[in-house]
């Protein structure tokens, strides 16, 4: 069964006491250039610096004292697995995060500091979930999975009844879309309330695993390739129970951005609004930004997933930038 809005409801309920509400921010300049009211939901601006921390916290609050005492563990291209590792620290669980070889050293240390044990197998996060389910069984645990589950798909829904809160007239959301925990959550929560609402995912164009999905009909296969928008690479499973089927009818359309793209995102965050997103927050903007206006109704909320963006990378792209303004 797909995830309800009654359980998007019990969702905000239980996490409240460990989950930010997350400001809007007006986008004056994006407001101008498509000549219709932009909000930004901030979800940069979570503890563990993304939404993934919403599903994660519905996720583990929900296990049973057995479950608690024995452990979790959890696969990720590094924002759930920070979140999944920052929760359990908090309820005292015993955590074990899975990667791939590709999660960037900045994420692993995150995980580590919050007392998870990482353990990095493999060239993808499909093969990180092999060796999660290994570990599963010879240790016992219980598996958080990052997306393709009603508790964490309905900790995600909650931010749509906080942008609802400030924003009842929205009639388009414009979301980022990977293995579609946050795509389905938010969507079924908008389309309960109003179906004539537009929800409108966004994903890079080099690996956009849940569009070659939904354009092939079933779960598919898709080669991890080098991204900035690294936390929205791996696949949505072969055996997707949950997100494959309420993305394909909740979401209108994916749409795909490119790296350059990606990076004018970012950039436009940190100019006009002083704020440092990630690359899979960015892949809003980044599409916004095109101003393709025949999507869009008369009212637009754009989620910024995250913040955990590696300085290091940032500062590059910040100093081409500004070499290129320069005219160096």
């Amino acid at each position: 069964m797909e995830t309800t809005l009654k359980q998007i409801y019990q969702a905000r309920k239980r996490i409240s006491h460990m989950v930010r509400t997350t400001p809007m921010l007006h986008a004056p300049m994006l407001s101008d250039q498509l000549g219709r009211p932009v909000l930004l939901k901030l979800e940069n601006l979570q503890e563990t610096g993304t939404f993934k921390l919403r599903g994660a916290a519905n996720a583990l609050l929900s296990l049973s004292n057995d479950q608690k005492q024995k452990g979790v563990l959890a696969f990720s291209t590094g924002n759930h697995g920070r979140a999944v590792a920052w929760v359990a620290r908090e309820l005292g669980i015993n955590c074990v995060i899975c990667l791939s070889k590709r999660v960037p050293a900045f994420r692993v240390a995150a995980m580590e500091s919050f007392g998870a044990r990482v353990v990095q197998e493999g060239e993808s996060q499909d093969e990180a979930y092999e060796v999660a389910l290994r570990l599963e069984k010879d240790e016992n645990l219980t598996m958080v999975k990052p997306f393709d589950d009603p508790l964490v798909i309905a900790g995600q829904g909650t931010i749509v009844l906080e942008i609802l809160d400030v924003a009842p007239d929205v009639d388009t959301l414009v979301v980022p879309v990977s293995g579609g925990g946050l795509a389905a959550g938010v969507a079924k929560a908008l389309k309960t309330a109003d179906p004539a609402t537009k929800v409108i995912g966004v994903s890079m164009d080099c690996a956009p695993a849940m569009y070659h999905s939904i354009q092939a009909g079933r779960p598919v296969k898709v080669p991890e390739k080098d991204s900035l928008a690294d936390a929205l690479l791996g696949g949505i499973g072969l055996d997707n129970r949950y997100t494959f089927p309420m993305v394909r009818t909740y979401v209108d359309t994916i749409e795909l951005v490119t790296e350059e793209e990606i990076e004018q995102g970012i950039l436009h965050a940190f100019t006009h609004h002083g704020i440092l997103i990630e690359g899979a927050a960015a892949v809003t903007l980044a599409w916004l930004l095109k101003n393709d206006t025949r999507l869009l109704g008369h009212r637009v909320v754009g989620i910024l997933s995250g913040g955990n963006m590696d300085r290091k990378l940032f500062s590059t792209i910040l100093t081409k930038h500004q070499q290129t303004e320069s005219g160096w």
